[in-house]
């Protein structure tokens, strides 16, 4: 089903009980500095024996994988889901166990954004840009190593959209992917 020679990296929470298969190269590795992942990320480390997922400056790194390109090995029925409000059409989960976040949803997307540090580091893909830099913290000055947006970049909605055509222009929901155990909360 996937191409030869790509490859496959595990994602998992810190204590290691919720794995997650990602199998190709990624849509994209980027760091975002929206106002709702900086809002998520402050939630998340305020949980007991949490991983910050938010940087110094205010950037959360994520790993964009087509959802066909997943796979829940373990513990995914031990995922809890957080919105930042009732309606938000993103759902982020954190595994039960040692409080880690794992994974973004954009509930309608074809694609699952996993919080780049639950990859083993010497696995992790680089980021290749930084979207929403107009939200950073104030005082932050970020570097011109890598391309540094305002907005989803044409590069960024291109990969998406090469992506979900690949897929049959299909977004299946997370809970369709292979090995999700877990309950809608």
């Amino acid at each position: 089903m996937t191409p030869a020679g790509d490859k496959t990296r595990i994602a998992a929470c810190s204590c290691g009980a919720v794995t997650l298969e990602l199998t190709g190269k990624p849509i994209v590795a980027a760091t975002c500095y929206c106002h709702s992942c900086q809002q998520a990320g402050r939630a998340f480390a305020a949980l007991p024996g949490a991983p910050a997922v938010v940087g110094a400056d205010g950037g959360t790194p994520y790993v964009l994988m087509r959802k066909d390109r997943i796979e829940w090995l373990s513990g995914s029925g031990a995922l809890d889901e957080h919105r930042l409000t009732p309606e938000s059409p993103t759902r982020r989960f954190v595994a039960r166990c040692c409080h880690s976040p794992i994974a973004l949803e954009f509930t309608k997307g074809h694609w699952l954004s996993v919080y780049s540090d639950r990859i083993a580091a010497e696995e992790r893909p680089a980021a290749e840009m930084r979207t929403i830099v107009g939200d950073r913290p104030e005082g932050v000055e970020l570097t011109d190593d890598i391309p540094n947006y305002a907005a989803p970049s044409g590069k960024f909605l291109w990969r998406l959209l090469t992506a979900w055509a690949a897929m049959g222009f299909r977004a299946p929901p997370i809970e369709k992917t292979a090995g999700y155990q877990g309950e809608r909360r």
